[in-house]
């Protein structure tokens, strides 16, 4: 385990299934030469292991094997949260268009055709290696700004990829009702990203997606829906909490500044406010003096229209 972590620092790895020993042998020389490390499994059981294992850049795979075929390898690589992102490459001497629909269906990023090309490998490879790069890049970029997204194969609606806000934000909104997520993408989410691939085929207006429940309202907005391997979703949370952290962030407030301002853009009264907060009404209007002096206006009106302007540019 350990040896081939180790390689993946050195060079791109690439794995190779094959249950023919001559196509196996073929394939790692020629790819051995080109500086990639080559990892090998000639049955479907192995590749699952060595693909846990060492997480490959990229995925040789062959569609027709004795036991566990390739279709079916590839559906249990994308089943996993933990190998799904791997571009799968098939290879096969079919060419009939149910079994290069089976090949897309089951999770598949490419197909090549017997006898293979060399050449043709080195050439996918290539470029399914730099739209993951690039994917991988995007990612890192996310997670290092704290951003909430996901990343799906619009073929399947499969989640790819997730940061570590998003995921949070999915389980706790789809959960309870959901109990196998992640490893299948929800039910409406799933019919959002069907409307997607409609709107894209017409050149319509992107629709966006908002799950609404009790303790707030998730968001999602299309960012990046042109590449055909991965689509890019931002997930931002709209709620009460959520909100009202945002006012004593932008405004410099303390937690009850903000909490009469929010209320206050919600056009409640001094004591609509006194109510919900627990205070009287006579301390709703000092905390407004207080959020006025802040917020540089000199009205309650003022405050609420400036505090809802700021609140529409982060949703």
């Amino acid at each position: 385990m350990n040896s081939l972590k180790e390689a993946r620092s050195d060079s791109t790895i690439v794995l190779i299934v094959d249950d023919m020993l001559d196509n196996l042998a073929v394939l790692h020389d020629a790819l051995d030469e080109s500086g990639f490390t080559v990892l090998v499994a000639n049955h479907g059981e192995a590749a699952l292991t060595v693909a846990a294992a060492a997480q490959p850049d990229v995925i040789l795979l062959d569609a027709i094997m004795p036991g566990m075929d390739g279709f079916e390898v590839c559906r249990k690589l994308k089943a996993d949260i933990n190998t799904r992102h791997i571009p799968i490459i098939f290879m096969t001497g079919l060419t009939e268009s149910e079994h290069v629909v089976a090949a897309f269906q089951a999770g598949g990023t490419d197909y090549i055709t017997k006898p293979i090309r060399v050449v043709e490998v080195l050439a996918r490879i290539e470029a399914h290696l730099l739209t993951s790069r690039l994917m991988s890049q995007a990612r890192g970029a996310l997670d290092a700004f704290g951003q909430a997204a996901i990343a799906i194969t619009p073929s399947n609606g499969k989640i790819v990829w997730q940061t570590p806000l998003a995921r949070e934000w999915m389980l706790r909104y789809f959960s309870q009702h959901y109990v196998d997520y992640p490893s299948q993408t929800p039910p409406q989410l799933m019919a959002w990203i069907g409307s997607i691939a409609i709107s894209n085929s017409h050149q319509g207006d992107i629709p966006s997606l908002t799950i609404v429940q009790s303790r707030g309202r998730l968001n999602f907005i299309p960012a990046d829906t042109n590449n055909d391997e991965q689509w890019v979703i931002l997930l931002r949370e709209e709620s009460d909490a959520a909100q009202i952290e945002a006012l004593m962030t932008i405004f410099k407030l303390t937690m009850r500044e903000s909490e009469v301002l929010y209320w206050a853009t919600k056009g409640k009264t001094s004591r609509d406010i006194g109510d919900i907060l627990g205070t009287s009404p006579r301390t709703v209007n000092k905390h407004l003096e207080h959020i006025y002096i802040k917020l540089g206006v000199e009205t309650r009106t003022a405050a609420a229209a400036l505090a809802t302007s700021k609140i529409r540019t982060i949703k």
